[in-house]
């Protein structure tokens, strides 16, 4: 999972793009870059690191223009080395610049091609340097000397034609403007606002509205799947439907997790639809432990669930608590490499408030249960500090299967949920009682904010991938290159790189 943005200003864009890069942290805190364009010229900082790290004022200072596109990153596909940090930059045709969220399913294939048949060289393993260059191929091959809104959108709808999986995308045709476009099915989100200021209108694309507002933007709307926007250098918007099917099935776990509560998405508010996962949430615990169930505080895990654990709370009528205080240092878990490492964290990041846990029958609330390392851990850590029986809920159903959309779940073995029984699942993170956000509820709570959203990619709770390609055999080789023994193997390869840098 990655954060994007673009802006085509009429003044210096280098801090408005540190802004709206740090209100999209959440989304990546692996690396981050910025690169803007100035007078024929490009400007680019990348790093490892936050958004407050890799970006000092020296660093600021050089990224001048009125022109640009920064990213935070993630790694789900490659590896963690700085050389992967975005944005991505091809000198041919004209001087190209992306930055990408998702993942490229069939990413092996078109390497291939682009060194066989499009004579292009791929120098990492990310999907998003493939995608530029199919992008780059297919800009290149329209032959045009000075490229008009047409020739960037035959060329945007020639990769709909080449690339499957998710992909929402900012890039910069240097000297001729800013481009945004969205892949057919609209799993990752991205949007567009506008403002007006003295010297004209500015355009902003991001992949959620709290970047575009935090900035006093107005948000326009969300890109349609399959849909691209380019805004050229005299200012000038233009869109265009690139795809020749497209279907409208974002990712349901951007409202379970992974978008801030304060944007819209797809016309969504993320902040209600997670209201009504606790309400949804709170009628089955009801029906299934009863209206005389004996829960006597109801503790969110920070950050992600506290919304729904709040409306739990007061629809099951018993007090809520905030019982583990964060510390906002520690990254988070899941995406770490290695059950050791995380279970490790999960301490160090979260510390209980013993008093809220004494004597008393706790319902703990988290978004999701993935592999199940943190939430055992928590619920020992309950134990620990007196409580008397811990209970534990997700927002989410169970996640069975691995997600292939740029969300680092790849391997189903690693899925504490795949192939067990509720029972058996509150028995490994021994709860005295488990309880799961149904799929249809779940749907129900993101479709209500837009009736005209009918589909979800809900594929890590079902196994059904909405882009079509996906079986065994990718799927198998995705969980041999992205376990928890690759990354741990890729982390030894980078340490002993370093070492020799040091010798």
């Amino acid at each position: 999972m990655c954060g994007i943005v673009g802006i085509a200003g009429k003044s210096p864009v280098n801090q408005e793009l540190y802004d709206a890069l740090t209100m999209l942290q959440h989304r990546g805190q692996d690396a981050a870059g910025i690169v803007t364009f100035n007078e024929g010229r490009l400007f680019l900082r990348k790093d490892n690191g936050m958004v407050r790290d890799v970006f000092h004022t020296r660093h600021m200072l050089r990224l001048v223009g009125n022109f640009g596109i920064g990213h935070v990153r993630y790694p789900t596909a490659g590896s963690s080395s700085s050389a992967e940090a975005q944005p991505f930059y091809v000198n041919s045709p004209y001087g190209l610049t992306l930055a990408h969220n998702g993942n490229l399913t069939n990413a092996h294939e078109i390497a291939n091609d682009l060194f066989k048949t499009d004579l292009r060289h791929i120098n990492t393993d990310s999907d998003s340097e493939v995608l530029l260059n199919v992008f780059a191929h297919e800009l290149q091959e329209l032959g045009q000397i000075q490229p008009t809104e047409k020739e960037v959108f035959d060329a945007v709808a020639a990769v709909h034609k080449r690339c499957k999986g998710a992909y929402a995308v900012v890039a910069m045709i240097t000297g001729y403007g800013l481009l945004g476009f969205r892949d057919p099915n609209g799993i990752r989100p991205i949007l567009y606002g506008e403002r007006e200021t003295p010297k004209g209108k500015e355009y902003i694309i991001a992949s959620e509205s709290v970047a575009i507002t935090s900035l006093g933007y107005t948000v326009v709307r969300d890109l349609a799947p399959g849909e691209a926007i380019f805004i050229n250098n005299e200012g000038q918007l233009f869109t265009r439907q690139c795809a020749e099917k497209p279907k409208l099935t974002p990712c349901i776990f951007e409202y379970v997790y992974f978008a801030r509560p304060d944007s819209r998405m797809d016309n969504v508010s993320v902040y209600k639809s997670r209201l009504r996962m606790g309400e949804k949430l709170a009628a089955k615990i009801k029906r299934e432990w009863g209206e005389n169930h004996d829960i006597d505080v109801v503790i969110p895990i920070p950050d992600t669930s506290r919304t729904a654990a709040l409306e739990l709370a007061n629809n099951l009528n018993v007090k809520y608590r905030e019982g583990f205080m964060k510390n906002r240092y520690i990254g988070r878990t899941f995406i770490m490499p290695g059950q050791s490492q995380r279970k490790k964290s999960v301490r160090q990041k979260l510390s209980p408030v013993d008093l809220e846990f004494q004597g008393k029958n706790v319902l703990l609330v988290d978004d999701s249960i993935v592999r199940g390392t943190t939430c055992k851990e928590i619920i020992q850590m309950a134990r620990d500090v007196g409580a008397r029986k811990v209970y534990f809920a997700s927002a989410a159903p169970p996640v069975r299967y691995p997600n292939v959309y740029g969300i680092d779940m790849p391997a189903k073995t690693e899925l504490i949920a795949h192939g067990n029984t509720v029972e058996q699942i509150c028995a490994l993170i021994g709860a005295d009682g488990l309880i799961f956000q149904d799929l249809e509820d779940l749907v129900a709570c993101a479709r209500e904010g837009n009736p005209e959203l009918v589909d979800f990619d809900c594929s890590v709770f079902t196994g059904e991938y909405v882009t079509g390609d996906i079986d065994d055999a990718y799927l198998q080789r995705l969980e041999q290159s992205r376990n928890d023994g690759a990354k741990s193997k890729k982390v030894e390869n980078v340490t002993i790189d370093l070492a020799n840098v040091q010798e």
